[in-house]
């Protein structure tokens, strides 16, 4: 197989490695946030329901997840399988969702209680302390952390292939059996490499613009 049609079918796949780390991201992070609260909740109920949540989404491999959320809608209660590439989605924002609440909880947790008090004295509610004051200084300090998490989720996209969600990784190792070559490895390999040194290079970016919060 020429190089020029190898790039273009690897490219094809790394619009869907693309769409799935746009999509997790964009529905993990506000839902890690919520779930931050329900684990911090005074609730002992609510507390522990999303303990329970977070150890399992923690304690168990991504890829049994989205077995379970795509086979298990069969198995368990005899419906359809949903699509496949919903079942990655829903499987992807669970487990980064459980990843970024812990990084949250943590985040929030280290703001000295001081803030809150003077923020009330300002005559700030709840929720302008938290959006106004605490949430910034939050972001600037869980910000490597999250950058960690966001580098390893563009490499887990290739997980997507258990159920057989045609993304780069599972293109370019049908491509490598078939053309009996390494070399749709390698180019998936720099693909990765270019994806994550561009993510790296963002959010090095937005830590630096939010270094008036030091």
């Amino acid at each position: 197989m020429e190089l020029s049609v190898l790039l273009l079918k690897l490219t094809e796949g790394m619009w869907i490695s693309t769409k799935i780390f746009v999509l997790t991201l964009l529905f993990s992070l506000p839902l890690g946030l919520f779930v931050a609260f329900g684990r911090m909740s005074k609730n002992p109920f609510i507390m522990n329901i999303v303990k329970l949540y977070i150890s399992v989404m923690r304690g168990t491999p991504l890829v049994l997840q989205l077995m379970v959320v795509y086979y298990g809608p069969y198995f368990i209660f005899k419906l359809s399988t949903p699509d496949r590439f919903l079942a990655v989605i829903i499987g992807f924002v669970l487990n980064y969702a459980a990843y970024f609440a812990e990084i949250y909880r943590g985040g929030i947790e280290s703001i000295d209680i001081g803030q809150y008090e003077a923020a009330r004295v300002l005559g700030y509610n709840k929720s302008q302390t938290f959006l106004k004051i605490i949430f910034p200084q939050v972001v600037k300090r869980i910000l490597p952390a999250v950058t960690n998490e966001v580098i390893t989720l563009v490499k887990d996209t290739s997980l997507a292939f258990v159920i057989s969600v045609s993304e780069m990784f599972t293109l370019a190792k049908a491509i490598a059996s078939a053309q009996r070559s390494v070399l749709p490895y390698v180019v998936a390999g720099i693909f990765y490499y270019v994806f994550n040194f561009i993510v790296a290079v963002v959010m090095e970016w937005w830590e630096n613009k939010l270094a008036y919060f030091s």
